[in-house]
C-alpha cells in the first residue's frame, strides 16, 4: 500500500477493527497534517495505541500545534486502559513538566506501572530514578538490574548505562571488556551516548579509524546539550581528527 493512500478516517470501533497492519503503517508514514486528523479520530474512539501516538504527536507538534497538556491527557487515557507506553509517556510528562507541573512521585508511579508491564522504556526510566536517587532512595544495584532487563530486550540506552557500571566498577567488578561489549551493542543499537563511549574505548585500544567512524555518527541523533558536552571533550584530544569532529559538533550546536 502506498503511504499516500490513507484509509478513511474511522468513525466507529468497528472501522478501527478492520484497519490492517499495512494501513496503520501508511497512517504513521503519511504527510503529518493528513495523518493527524486520522489519528485524532482513532484516539477519540478510545483506541489506546492511537491515543498514545496522538499524544506523542501533540507533544512534538507533528501535524498539529504542540499541546503538552492535551498530550498528557491522552497518554493517561491510554494508560488507564493498560497501555504500557501510555504509562511511560505519562511518567515522562510528570518528570519533565510537559503539560503539568513537575511531579516526581507521579512520574515514579507511572514508570513502575510501565516496568511491571516489562516495557523496555519503562524499565529504563524507572532505573534512572533509582540511579539518580531523586524520587526514591538511591539504589544502584536495583537500577542496574532494571537496566539489564531492558537491555535484554534490545534497549540501546540501557546497554550504555550498563557499560558505565562496568567501566566505573560501580556495584559490579570493574571490567573494561564487559563495558566495551555493552557500549558496542548500544552503539550498534543507535544510542548516541553509546556511540560516543564506544568510540572512546576504541581510541583507547588504538583503533583510531573505527573510533572516528563512530564519532561521526554521534551528531546525527545527539541532543544539542550532548553535542556541546561531547564537542568540548573532544577539543581536549591530542589527535587533530578528534578535535576537528569536536569543532563540528560545537558549530552544529551553535547553528541550531
Amino acid at each position: 500500500m502506498s503511504t499516500s493512500d490513507l484509509p478513511d478516517a474511522p468513525t466507529s470501533p468497528r472501522d478501527l477493527a478492520q484497519i490492517s497492519a499495512a494501513q496503520w503503517v501508511a497512517v504513521l508514514r503519511a504527510e503529518p497534517a493528513r495523518a493527524a486528523g486520522w489519528m485524532a479520530a482513532a484516539a477519540r474512539l478510545g483506541h489506546a495505541e492511537a491515543q498514545t501516538v496522538w499524544g506523542q504527536w501533540l507533544l512534538d507538534g507533528h501535524g498539529t500545534p504542540r499541546n503538552p497538556t492535551a498530550a498528557l491527557s491522552w497518554f493517561e487515557s491510554a494508560a488507564r486502559q493498560g497501555h504500557a507506553m501510555g504509562m511511560n509517556m505519562a511518567g515522562r510528562c510528570h518528570e519533565n513538566g510537559w503539560g503539568t507541573p513537575v511531579d516526581l512521585a507521579a512520574a515514579l508511579a507511572w514508570y513502575r506501572q510501565a516496568a511491571q508491564h516489562k516495557l523496555d522504556a519503562g524499565l529504563y526510566n524507572l532505573a534512572n530514578q533509582y540511579a539518580a536517587g531523586k524520587s526514591v532512595p538511591q539504589d544502584h544495584a536495583h537500577a542496574l538490574a532494571l537496566y539489564q532487563q531492558a537491555a535484554e530486550q534490545g534497549h540501546a540506552k540501557s546497554m550504555t548505562k550498563m557499560g558505565r557500571y562496568y567501566e566505573d566498577g560501580l556495584v559490579v567488578r570493574q571490567d573494561s571488556d564487559a563495558a566495551f561489549a555493552c557500549y558496542e551493542k548500544a552503539a550498534r543499537g543507535g544510542d548516541f551516548r553509546g556511540q560516543f563511549c564506544f568510540a572512546g574505548m576504541l581510541a583507547a585500544r588504538g583503533r583510531t579509524e573505527q573510533a572516528l567512524a563512530w564519532l561521526r555518527k554521534v551528531p546525527l541523533t545527539a541532543t544539542p546539550g550532548f553535542r556541546e558536552e561531547a564537542g568540548r571533550a573532544l577539543l581536549q584530544s591530542p589527535h587533530e581528527e578528534f578535535r576537528h569532529i569536536g569543532e563540528q559538533m560545537l558549530a552544529r550546536t551553535t547553528a541550531a
